[in-house]
């Protein structure tokens, strides 16, 4: 065995294990499997040109250098990032824990009680900071926030709104500015109309439907915004607050004062700047809208036995259900980091949290008064933490100058003003602040004194300092030891199943394996400590790493240029689509709008399609699963002169590569529209085809799937877009950062290159790999998925395969016939729990089913013991459609089975408490035990409570 080879460690099977899966497929090789499931004419037979793979240890010593190259000067540049201090307890339980990071979403409610409980901390945080009783789970970030903050007010209009065409949406001129551009994007796909301006000088009129502030402003001013929400309501307007989260435990609440939603980044509250991301953005509103608020939002309920459980609430807003009506295509949140920021007010408590922005405020109160008795005019009347300095008679490149040689990064963005923002590391010592100070000094040839003290007096208004209490759920005043937090934590992890655990089965999620030295820069400082809008000379690390990977990935696909701006898979599909439509726009054909989607495509496509200004015709399937040509041929010609687009996802979402996709794309594009590939499936074509080569003009990818990026319980993700040769110059950019294309879309999300910080993990992954191995990978997906249908063919009904009875990286299992049984899909998946695994993807794409999802990392060890446990969950259904059971009161029904119960004094079940625990006798030597029994997910809707109940709930 080779051990520098990293394809070893990835790859779950090898040697004799291979052999005897191949045999019982009844091939010879990899490459005759490969012909028998891929159609001949999309087959690349061509070597990746990627760089050789790394070992693990050359891998982790060039990431070393790389982070070399980035200057961590200390960042006083704000704008919505800030330097903060990560506690090692979270850290260390959280961030490297596998328990935390390789969880998927927590649809599968009962084992993943956990996260879901630091979820429900996370909202309740929020809620009690903006005073507004409906929070979200997260979202991508701020800008992207504030972008969905619009939209929902654009749908909430009343009907004489809608009626009288109020299109207009009111931006303050003090917002951030990566905020101002992904509203930009946003509006020109809704057709809303922006207006910029000073919210002191504007008058509402009957087209304003809304508004949004920023809370302290761009540059620090903190105004008091009562008169304008006022007006906004008497005006029959709703308006949203970007507030800085940590402002708000000195500042007045946006609830308070009249604010309909509040949006912003948790990122203050512990987590990286990591060069823009990730970070866990939030949305907080009234009743209002809690039918409208997009995202995930965790409610309580409570399970079978009357416990308290908790479950993500109000589902049917979800895409796959709406699909063009969803009014939003949000499918994902940044679970991880919102996980981390409530659990850093946790640690922290409302006193902590105070203790620190008391702190920071104490500091820019002195630093004012230090730079007026200098000379400095500053622009401020009131202020929280960030001071603006006007540059009149200021020469901006000597003070500049003079600020790098003590490493440390101003705000120099804009012309006029020169700005200061002071963060947790300025409460948590002197040193950096007495530097600063030295700057400012030295520029006027005086010197400096040193700060000993930091007793000055408060510069927020009256009218605006917060009196109300927040955070006094036990939760927030319980754990503020490490010794305590690590137990809470520990508590909790215990409660979901992850990935160290067993295989996560899902269907088109790709739960591979994160390996640990990709995952090892996230915690280095070279990395985490670089704010996005530092001056390029301090980045070049990043920069080449960025490089690099647009490179590979561009290679990978077949395309000329990659952006890894978007920070979802959702948000990718928006931006390939933009892409489409700018370029569209350009050429003059502005009537090109309709986009033609198949019956089988994820709901976030049509979503997606609505978002970017677009008409949706949807396409049928034929009962094998390809594209029917004849429906496809009609509406195409039907919609020749408006086709903008065809979105396809291909291996398709049922699991098969369909054979006429080359006669498909070619078709889009005798009538002159591009193909949108949705790369949700391309674990199944990396190495032995790409979508350039299918015919495709734009993809985006899943970093979180196929490059090995964990999903997190749920975010973070990244959703780069690939585009061919024409699409290029229409690359989005950044206001701040030069970036995309010479006719590029204003920005996508809020940081010019995403969630940067994570691209490290996809990056180590190409690079470890190399050609071969992320070839043998893709072969060892679709060698994975084969072995299971041959498999559990016998067993279940396999809903779609090509004619050689081959399915490509993931399949469908038909469970809709042991419904006569009294038996539904939910039952098997819930019983799976007992058997410990997660479920595949539950009744989709097709209701009543389980696609199922192996990926290349499980051993041969492990797809036995699923295949055995779904074996002996078929056995279970046969006995009650035998009547050896009865229908309402079996094992499946029944399950998942918890301790408590099993343990119970009485038992009345008409099965045996072994037959419930351990059905077969591998389970007893790792048993995961669901935390409560099966959720009522109706009763949560009914009764929707989305914030931390009293602590005796959770006894």
């Amino acid at each position: 065995m080779n051990t520098n080879d990293f394809s070893l460690r990835h790859i779950g099977v090898h040697g004799d294990d291979k052999k005897q899966m191949l045999n019982d497929l009844g091939v010879e090789s990899l490459e005759q499997l490969m012909q028998e499931t891929l159609p001949d004419s999309i087959i690349v037979d061509k070597d990746l040109n990627l760089p050789e793979p790394f070992s693990e240890l050359e891998l982790e010593r060039h990431m070393k250098r790389l982070g070399l190259k980035n200057k961590t000067f200390k960042s006083y540049i704000g704008l919505g990032y800030y330097n903060t201090i990560l506690p090692p307890v979270i850290q260390r339980n959280i961030l490297e824990s596998p328990g935390w990071y390789t969880a998927y979403t927590p649809y599968q409610a009962e084992i993943a009680q956990g996260r879901l409980e630091a979820l429900l901390n996370f909202q309740t945080m929020v809620s009690d900071l903006t005073a507004l009783p409906i929070a979200n789970a997260s979202l991508l970030d701020e800008a992207t926030a504030a972008a969905e903050a619009m939209h929902m007010f654009l749908e909430s209009r009343s009907r004489d709104q809608k009626k009288s065409g109020a299109d207009q949406f009111f931006v303050s001129e003090e917002i951030f500015p990566q905020t101002l551009a992904v509203l930009k994007t946003k509006a020109d796909g809704l057709g809303v109309e922006l207006i910029i301006g000073d919210h002191r000088e504007f008058s509402f009129t009957d087209k304003t439907f809304g508004a949004i502030l920023q809370y302290p402003a761009k540059y620090g001013e903190v105004y008091d915004y009562s008169d304008f929400c006022e007006a906004a309501h008497d005006a029959g307007s709703k308006v949203a607050v970007a507030a800085d989260i940590l402002a708000l435990t000195l500042l007045k609440a946006p609830g308070e004062f009249g604010a309909d939603a509040a949006i912003g980044s948790t990122q203050r509250f512990g987590i990286p700047m990591g060069f823009g991301g990730p970070h866990a953005a939030y949305l907080a509103c009234t009743e209002d809208f809690k039918r409208q608020i997009p995202g995930r939002i965790i409610g309580v309920s409570q399970d079978a036995h009357g416990n308290m459980a908790l479950r993500m609430a109000l589902q049917t807003r979800e895409q796959h259900i709406k699909r063009e009506r969803a009014t939003s295509n949000i499918c994902t949140a940044q679970v991880l980091l919102a996980v981390m920021a409530g659990m850093y007010a946790t640690y922290h408590g409302p006193k902590g949290l105070k203790f620190i922005a008391d702190s920071i405020h104490q500091k820019a109160s002195l630093l004012e008064k230090t730079l007026k008795d200098l000379g400095y005019t500053l622009n401020n009347k009131h202020f929280f933490d960030t001071l603006s300095i006007s540059t009149k008679g200021l020469e901006v490149e000597r003070l500049k100058e003079i600020a790098e040689l003590h490493e440390i990064n101003l705000n120099f963005h804009d012309p006029k003003q020169v700005s200061i923002a002071l963060d947790d590391l300025d409460a948590a010592t002197n040193e950096g602040f007495n530097d600063l100070i030295q700057v400012f000094s030295k520029y006027k040839g005086v010197e400096a004194q040193t700060v000993t003290h930091t007793n000055s007096e408060v510069r927020i208004p009256s009218s605006v300092q917060r009196t109300s209490d927040y955070l006094t759920h036990e939760v927030f005043n319980s754990y503020h030891t490490e010794t305590e937090l690590m137990r809470y934590i520990k508590k909790l992890e215990r409660k979901d199943l992850a990935l160290n655990h067993s295989m996560i089965p899902l269907g088109s999620c790709t739960m591979k394996l994160n390996a640990a030295v990709e995952l090892l820069p996230l915690s280095w400082i070279e990395f985490g400590g670089v704010h996005p809008f530092a001056p390029q000379t301090q980045t070049n690390g990043y920069r080449q790493m960025i490089k690099n990977l647009e490179d590979y990935l561009s290679e990978i696909t077949g395309f000329a240029a990659t952006s890894l701006q978007p920070n979802s898979g959702a948000q990718g599909e928006y931006a390939g689509l933009m892409t489409i439509r700018g370029y569209l726009i350009d050429k003059g054909e502005t009537q090109r709008n309709v986009v033609v989607i198949p019956e089988s495509a994820h709901g976030t496509n049509p979503a997606s399609a609505i978002l970017a200004g677009m008409k949706v015709v949807v396409v049928k399937n034929t009962e094998n699963g390809e594209f029917d040509m004849d429906d496809l041929k009609a509406k195409v010609e039907k919609h020749s002169n408006e086709l903008a687009a065809l979105m396809v996802t291909y291996p398709s979402t049922y699991g098969m590569f369909d054979q006429n996709i080359k006669e498909v794309t070619a078709l889009i594009h005798e009538h002159g529209g591009q193909v949108y590939m949705d790369g949700a499936n391309m674990n199944a074509q990396v190495g032995l085809t790409n979508p350039f080569y299918i015919g495709a003009d734009v993809c985006h990818l899943n970093l979180h799937k196929t490059f090995a990026i964990p999903h997190g319980g749920g975010g973070p993700g990244v959703g780069p877009i690939c585009v061919a040769e024409h699409l290029k110059p229409f690359l989005p950019t950044n206001p701040l950062v030069e970036t995309g294309g010479e006719k590029a879309l204003d920005a996508i999300s809020a940081a010019p290159f995403g969630s940067a910080l994570i691209h490290s993990i996809s990056y180590g992954y190409i690079r470890l790999l190399g050609n071969k191995g992320l070839t043998l990978s893709t072969q060892s997906a679709i060698l994975n998925a084969n072995y299971l249908k041959t498999k559990l063919q016998e067993h279940y009904p396999i809903l779609f395969q090509n004619d050689k009875g081959r399915v490509a990286h993931e399949m469908i299992l038909d469970c809709r016939p042991f419904k006569k049984a009294g038996i539904e899909v939910t039952d098997i998946a819930k019983r799976l729990m007992d058997y410990g695994f997660h479920a595949p993807t539950v009744s989709f794409p097709v209701a009543g089913t389980l696609m199922v999802e192996p990926t290349e990392s499980e051993s041969k060890g492990e797809l036995d013991r699923f295949i055995d446990a779904m074996i002996s969950i078929k056995k279970e259904i046969d006995e009650v459609a035998s009547g050896d059971y009865p229908v309402d009161n079996n094992v499946l029904v029944n399950s998942p089975h918890t301790q408590e119960l099993l343990t119970a004094d009485e038992w009345d079940k008409p099965y045996s408490r072994q037959k419930a625990a351990f059905p077969l006798d591998w389970v007893r030597s790792n048993k995961f035990w669901a935390s409560v029994g099966r959720v009522d997910d109706a009763y949560g809707d009914r009764n929707l409570m989305c914030t931390c109940p009293p602590l005796e709930e959770y006894v």
